[in-house]
């Protein structure tokens, strides 16, 4: 018998639920609809269309009516808003936005694909001014372009330090206009410590964005915003960016459950409270592998494998139900940046018992053109020394070992795992020991105790103490700047200088990235000194940690000059 299935929404779940569809039955009837005027675009792309990048926003188109019904025989209506489901029917209702009128269709199967929509406080002031736009499809990103050149706009303020409002921070700088991006909480990219959210927030001022965090939206006029602090910040233009809601009215007013998270509930086969209906993509609250609790992921990779999923259940096929871990990855300026899993954040606030290290090792042989420092965070589960997740950034290629540490997690692997992992190696791609090898001797070296360290969020607190802190480098880098309570006894003479170094008191080595300083740390352990530390990201994480609330708080400085090289 014919199956009748009817998509809600389009875009990354809705159109790949059609399209797996089809291939897997080409006698079914498949219909989906969509209230917009597109059905299938490249939703995270948007941003870059105000740069230029993607010249022309009809590109960010994918695919039109036209075509999903020539190659795959998809029935697929624009402009077609989904406005009740009759489950005791098995129909909807569906009202036509170019004619407002309104008709039945009866499904064997529904798939709810409506996806989330910016958040936008009734409560500031200004909020519905013409000159506020939010990002959500093709549609508004070509309305605030067209209104940035149109009014030859000069200022913009984004609100949100999250990827939409990252990107589209960047893209407008890239553009040429002044950009501020405000953010509520004291960092941008909550994936991201605190620690590593410092190095994108030097890249961000570095690039000309006036970056404004732990402050608020308070009010929007013609010409500038105001915070809630009562700064004031000129912007012609404001994109708001402070999150997404689930689109569930259609699911509620149906009567489906909506779960703990405000997503549409699922089980392990994306259906919902009704045994005829399915959910995916940004809507619905799904599983999450490491914290075994609900949680809502708004990305587009997770949305196609719950459509494959989806398609795969209503023909009898089985698929595995593994969970989300939250993986993400993103370019900003010069550098890249990506993350999964926990970060320490998150992980302590699960009550996790972990712990951490912060490498910086070259991303490719140091010889090679274009070599760069590559910035690695490992969270782990302590004592089990479990892969808990991962955090990069640099201008390599820092998704290829974020993906690694995605397959170590998803397979339950462990730092013994990642330390053994054979990977390929080119002078010209990577290092004979991997980042993440590298990353996972380090963490075992510290979780089996053989050496200890304090993290860079520590160093202030030493220096303002007086602590005995070395600097393993050469002299020369020593009077390029350095730590102000610093004493210089280089990896090259430290033997030879024993005596100047204390044992009855801590001491804590650093070098630049911290290989020098793990080198004499380890050899002072063998000469008997028992209280020796080692400082994780060393005098380049310790100036990109410093540099930002430096600048922005004007306190005073614990280096004697920034070194950033």
């Amino acid at each position: 018998m014919k199956k009748k299935i009817l998509v809600v929404g389009g875009v990354a779940g809705g159109a790949s639920v059609a399209a797996r569809v089809r291939r897997l039955d080409e006698n079914a009837e498949v219909i989906m609809f969509d209230r917009g005027p597109h059905v299938s675009f490249s939703n995270c792309s948007l941003p870059y269309h105000l740069s230029g990048i993607v010249e022309d926003s009809e590109s960010l188109v994918l695919m039109n009516p036209e075509i999903f019904k020539s190659r795959y025989n998809i029935d697929a209506r624009i402009h077609s808003e989904v406005v009740k489901i009759n489950r005791d029917e098995k129909t909807i209702i569906v009202r036509n936005l170019t004619s407002n009128e309104e008709y039945e269709e009866a499904y064997d199967k529904l798939v709810l694909s409506p996806g989330a929509s910016p958040i936008r406080p009734a409560q500031i002031e200004g909020i519905n001014r013409d000159n506020v736009f939010t990002v959500r499809n093709v549609a508004d990103i070509d309305q605030l372009n067209r209104y940035l050149i149109d009014r030859k706009v000069k200022d913009v303020a984004v609100i949100g330090g999250g990827f939409i409002g990252v990107e589209v921070a960047e893209n407008l700088r890239l553009a040429e206009y002044n950009v501020s991006l405000v953010e509520f909480a004291d960092q941008i990219m909550t994936a991201f410590d605190y620690d590593m959210a410092q190095i994108l927030h030097k890249q961000m001022v570095d690039h000309g964005v006036n970056l404004v965090v732990d402050d608020g939206l308070a009010k929007i006029t013609d010409n500038h915003i105001e915070t809630q602090s009562g700064e004031k910040y000129a912007a012609q233009a404001v994109v708001l960016a402070i999150g997404v809601r689930p689109e569930t009215s259609l699911a509620e007013a149906a009567g489906l459950e909506i779960g703990v998270t405000g997503g549409i509930k699922v089980n392990q086969h994306y259906l919902t409270t009704d045994s005829n209906i399915y959910a995916v993509g940004d809507a619905i609250e799904v599983h999450h592998r490491l914290l075994h609790k609900p949680t809502r992921l708004a990305l587009a990779g997770p949305a196609q494998k719950q459509a494959r999923a989806v398609a795969d259940h209503i023909y009898g096929m089985p698929s595995r139900h593994l969970g989300v871990i939250g993986s993400s990855s993103m370019h900003l300026f010069d550098l890249n940046a990506a993350s999964t899993g926990l970060n320490e954040k998150t992980a302590e606030s699960a009550g996790f018992s972990y712990d951490s290290v912060y490498i910086l090792p070259s991303d490719k042989v140091s010889l090679m053109p274009d070599s760069s420092v590559m910035h690695f965070k490992l969270v782990y589960e302590v004592p089990t020394g479990r892969i808990l997740g991962a955090q990069a950034i640099g201008k390599g290629n820092v998704d290829k070992r974020i993906d690694v540490i995605v397959t170590m997690i998803t397979m339950n692997g462990t730092l013994a795992d990642l330390k053994d992992l054979e990977l390929s190696y080119s002078p010209m791609l990577g290092t004979a020991k991997d980042v993440v090898n590298h990353a996972a001797l380090v963490a075992l070296n510290q979780l089996n105790g053989y050496y200890r360290e304090v993290k860079v969020s520590q160093v202030r607190e030493l220096v303002e103490n007086d602590a005995f802190i070395i600097d393993a480098r050469e002299p020369t880098e020593f009077e390029r700047g350095h730590l102000k309570t610093a004493v210089n006894i280089p990896l090259s003479q430290f033997r030879n200088r024993l005596s100047e170094i204390p044992k009855d008191q801590p001491v804590y080595v650093h070098c630049r990235s911290g290989q020098r300083s793990y080198n004499m740390v380890m050899a002072l352990q063998n000469l008997g000194f028992t209280n020796v530390f080692n400082i994780s990201g060393s005098f380049l994480g310790i100036n990109l940690y410093e540099y930002f609330n430096d600048l922005v708080t004007g306190r005073e400085k614990i280096v004697t000059k920034y070194n950033f090289n």
